[in-house]
């Protein structure tokens, strides 16, 4: 979809995500920088969309626009059926919380909190009553079952990051947005910790968008978005 239609409430229903018409602007010393400019897409349920280009092509603003972190200073975004522009910071944060997963370059784990505890804390800021129970579980399932007492400075760069990928999964997530997940990590690291992540989507039929700067991890998805000076690249005709 290059365009939005004109029955917009028609039109979301098909999408997990979809956006119209978005820009992004900031105002720096030397006047206003467009780093996004008419962006248009959508997105399946279930489908896997890599969005790629140079640094600085706007590839993390769009993530952040579609994820509800930030507003687009022009145009709309919907997620979940939601549409993000209606709510405050607190109401996209509940958006996030029950439809969302994140897993970063930083791994963002929160340093004074144990694997386990980590991977609790979405579920326990949701008022789950089974957190630990449901956090253990997903520990196993990326492997680490026996390092749940460890705190992430007691981790590797790689166990940081399936801990990571449990925290994004444990909630149960419509959507996985991943920003530059293996960028902290060397290469044999990273093609593991990818497996797991596309094993991990597959089985739990989670739509993924991720960036990413690298070809290769990038043709693992359905479908590429390619990024250049904050405007969508037209796929080429077959």
């Amino acid at each position: 979809m290059t365009e939005p239609l004109q029955d917009e409430r028609e039109t979301v229903a098909e999408w997990v995500i979809w956006a119209a018409g978005l820009g992004k602007q900031v105002t720096t010393a030397d006047g206003r920088l467009d780093i996004l400019t008419a962006v248009n897409l959508a997105i399946k349920p279930g489908e896997t969309v890599a969005i790629v280009g140079a640094s600085g092509s706007g590839k993390s603003t769009l993530l952040g626009l579609l994820a509800g972190l930030d507003l687009p200073s022009e145009g709309r975004v919907w997620l979940a059926g939601s549409c993000l522009n209606d709510f405050d910071e607190d109401g996209r944060a509940r958006i996030r919380g029950r439809q969302v997963g994140f897993v970063l370059q930083s791994f963002q784990l929160l340093p004074h909190l144990t694997a386990l505890e980590n991977v609790m804390l979405p579920l326990e800021l949701g008022g789950a009553r089974d957190a630990r129970e449901r956090a253990k579980d997903w520990l196993v399932q990326v492997q680490l079952g026996a390092r749940i007492r460890h705190y992430p400075r007691q981790l590797s760069g790689g166990e940081q990051q399936r801990v990571a990928l449990a925290r994004a999964f444990v909630t149960r997530p419509s959507i996985l947005f991943a920003d530059e997940p293996t960028g902290n990590l060397d290469t044999q690291t990273g093609r593991t910790v990818i497996d797991l992540l596309f094993e991990l989507n597959r089985t739990q039929r989670t739509t993924l968008v991720l960036v990413t700067h690298d070809a290769s991890l990038a043709a693992r998805c359905e479908r590429v978005i390619r990024l250049d000076s904050g405007r969508i690249v037209p796929e080429a005709a077959p």
